[in-house]
């Protein structure tokens, strides 16, 4: 997943929400605080080791000062517009506050405290009304207008002309056209969703935290794998329980508990913590939130001139309109549907055949899962383990990248974190030319959100001189424990190569300007480079490369991998499903026309039932901790990442054809990467195929066709 925390030039946070009570913060004069200062660090990194607390807001107060000093300039330039003194100057405005918001919400989402939440919640509002005085400024978009309408175009290059289009494009979708009372309501909105969709966020992260199953009784934890129990033991001590193991909703910890307990009740109420996230009725509910932001979404789309959510979000992306989308579900939905009840037979039978009675619930899918994998396929996930330890899993990127692109990563110990856990590399070419830093956050904990993403610390770009990026990569894997290391599943270690194959899209990237720079593409592109990672990590040839026992460096088996990779095509049909199930909800909040009225749950339940969604699946995330779309930046674009598997399918195809390390083919798709959002996606992925993308080699891939 790639969180978009800020878009260069027109900043435009994904916000986060207003509490009546503000923080306790002292003053820090511009001389004292490291977030205003020049860094003299190692590229230019910030200085996480200097930077407290109190610095942030007074950081924010003074950057946002400073921007809007240089948007009253450009608006009011009495010389005539040109591309130079309004586009440009645009473009490259802003860069304090870039800089300081670079580091507050990479920290802030990867290693939060009660000091950053209420620095968060005082920022929200203060973001949005910032970002809407440029967006709707009316004498900066009229000079804007005069460029786009009146520019020799012979006279600039053809990423010249893109930002000059994108820049005009963005701020006509803003609101910019927008006058008198509508403006005032649009404005109105955006503080508010600012607001909603932080506390969104954070009665999810309080609602994971604080759900616990403690169990007393050995015999309840003793078919458990060792490393998990031990992780259990740990966090019970971590919790103040003098005994017993604790098992929580982070998925490290969740996931392989409903894979492997034979207790069927303790799996339900693990399950049912983790289904009803945000949906408890307490203080950290979400429903009326996401009820609110629906509607005031669809508001927004009509005061900028479009029927729904979606169409105003799709006009900007690859698939054009919400019909599009539409259909392009419809093609998968019915073969992975069949697919799922198929498995939910089988799942059911084998639990009949156990002995255990009553009936199959989704609390029991992955439990059987495994049972069926062990039975068919003589598959045990566990034993996987040992072969994707994290720092092998690391390497096997770090090895593939270099295969690949000639890339090689240099730890550097000189280069200051944000938390004891990250590691930073240095990344080289192959003639040993640097082209920038990444930093890894691997472990869960409660002062992290959930999942994995990449974002980027410092975009590139290239107006006055080269500017290097800053990315990062963020997971939630399993922390070592007295007795292992951090033993990663076969999709966490794939989670692992996806957010690499973002790490290396900011990477790569060598355009002039830092808002079309890496992953500022189209959301349904986005999750293309990712994806295809995946596709590389589980090939035999690629798995010899890194996948060795921890302990006696054993490569992993062909016949464990012919196994394995046997056992996981086994449940395509739920993971797709569930998947799905969850795009078309997301659709079908944002494709309302008219207010919505019904109540979260009542919705969610229509439109599963509308797609006629078997009772053992639930949406992969259901409304009420449906963070992608109610805090994270993708409503109405979740589907982007089964649009992607389109893309990453078609594209593999292309290595299978000529090697799956043919640095040939190798050079072209990095090419594609570079460009950046400086061409529309499909023309990037046309240069790089020679055609559009098919999908059927996804439905091979799927399973779905022979």
């Amino acid at each position: 997943m790639r969180i978009k925390l800020l878009l260069p030039a027109a900043l435009l946070f994904t916000a986060l929400a207003c509490t009546e009570n503000e923080p306790e913060m002292t003053e820090t004069s511009a001389s004292e605080n490291p977030l205003l200062m020049e860094w003299d660090t190692p590229f230019g990194v910030p200085p996480f080791d200097l930077i407290t607390n109190e610095n942030y807001f007074p950081a924010f107060e003074e950057a946002l000062a400073k921007n809007n000093h240089e948007i009253v300039v450009i608006a009011n330039n009495t010389e005539a517009p040109t591309f130079e003194n309004t586009i440009v100057a645009l473009e490259t405005s802003g860069a304090l506050l870039t800089k300081v918001a670079g580091v507050f919400y990479n920290v802030e989402s990867a290693n939060t405290n009660d000091t950053l939440k209420e620095v968060a919640k005082k920022l929200a509002p203060m973001m949005s009304e910032h970002a809407d005085n440029i967006m709707l400024n009316a004498d900066l978009f009229a000079r804007i207008k005069n460029v786009y309408e009146t520019a020799d175009r012979t006279n600039l290059d053809a990423e010249d002309i893109r930002l000059l289009e994108e820049t005009y494009k963005r701020f006509v979708r803003s609101g910019a056209n927008v006058q008198g009372d509508d403006k005032t309501r649009l404005k109105e909105i955006n503080s508010r969703l600012a607001s909603l969709s932080t506390q969104f966020g954070e009665n999810l992260l309080a609602e994971t935290n604080n759900f616990e199953l403690y169990i007393t009784d050995e015999a309840d934890v003793a078919d458990l794998p060792a490393n998990l129990r031990t992780m259990a033991k740990e966090e019970a001590i971590a919790r103040g329980h003098e005994t017993g193991w604790v098992f929580t909703l982070q998925r490290p910890s969740i996931n392989p508990f409903l894979q492997s307990s034979t207790n069927r009740a303790h799996r339900k109420t693990i399950f049912d913590g983790y289904a009803m996230r945000g949906n408890n009725d307490n203080e950290n509910d979400n429903k009326a939130i996401l009820e609110e932001m629906v509607n005031l979404r669809l508001e927004k789309a009509n005061l900028l001139g479009y029927k729904s959510h979606a169409d105003y979000v799709m006009s900007d992306n690859m698939a054009e309109n919400a019909e599009n989308v539409s259909e392009f579900l419809d093609k998968l939905w019915e073969p992975a549907l069949n697919m799922a009840k198929e498995e939910r037979t089988a799942l059911a039978n084998k639990m009949k055949a156990d002995g255990v009675e009553g009936t199959f619930e989704a609390s029991d899918w992955r439990y059987y899962v495994e049972q069926v994998r062990a039975e068919r396929y003589n598959f045990n996930e566990e034993e996987t383990r040992p072969y994707f330890e994290f720092t092998a899993v690391l390497e096997g990127c770090f090895t593939l990248a270099n295969k690949l692109f000639g890339l090689t990563f240099k730890e550097r110990k000189d280069i200051p974190t944000w938390h004891k856990d990250q590691q930073v590399f240095e990344v080289l070419e192959a003639d040993g030319s640097h082209i920038g830093i990444i930093y890894m956050d691997f472990f869960m904990r409660e002062s992290k959100r959930g999942g994995a993403w990449m974002n980027e610390i410092r975009a590139q770009s290239n107006v006055d001189h080269f500017v290097t990026p800053i990315v990062t990569n963020n997971f939630n894997f399993p922390p070592p424990t007295a007795d292992a290391p951090s033993l990663l599943s076969f999709s966490e270690a794939q989670t692992l190569f996806h957010e690499f194959g973002h790490g290396l899209h900011g990477l790569f990237s060598n355009v002039k300007y830092a808002s079309l720079s890496g992953t500022n593409v189209p959301r349904d592109f986005v999750e293309f480079p990712s994806q295809v990672m995946e596709n590389w990590m589980s090939e035999p040839e690629v798995l010899k490369l890194y996948a060795k026992h921890y302990q006696t460096g054993e490569v992993i088996p062909e016949e464990m991998v012919a196994r394995m990779n046997a056992a996981n095509q086994f449940n395509t049909g739920f993971a797709t499903v569930e998947y799905m199930s969850a795009a078309y909800l997301d659709m079908a909040y944002h494709s309302i026309t008219e207010p919505n009225t019904m109540g979260a749950n009542e919705f969610e339940k229509t439109q599963m039932e509308k797609i006629k969604l078997i009772p053992e699946i639930i949406p992969r995330y259901r409304s009420t901790y449906y963070a992608h779309i109610f805090s994270g930046g993708y409503s109405s674009g979740y589907y982007a990442y089964l649009w992607s598997e389109v893309l990453d399918a078609d594209a593999f195809a292309a290595f299978t054809e000529v090697g799956i390390l043919d640095t040939e083919l190798a050079a072209k798709y990095r090419q594609m990467l570079a460009n950046g959002g400086s061409k529309p996606g499909m023309e990037l992925y046309v240069e790089f195929r020679g055609q559009e993308p098919k999908i059927e080699p996804l439905l091979k891939k799927k399973g779905f066709i022979k």
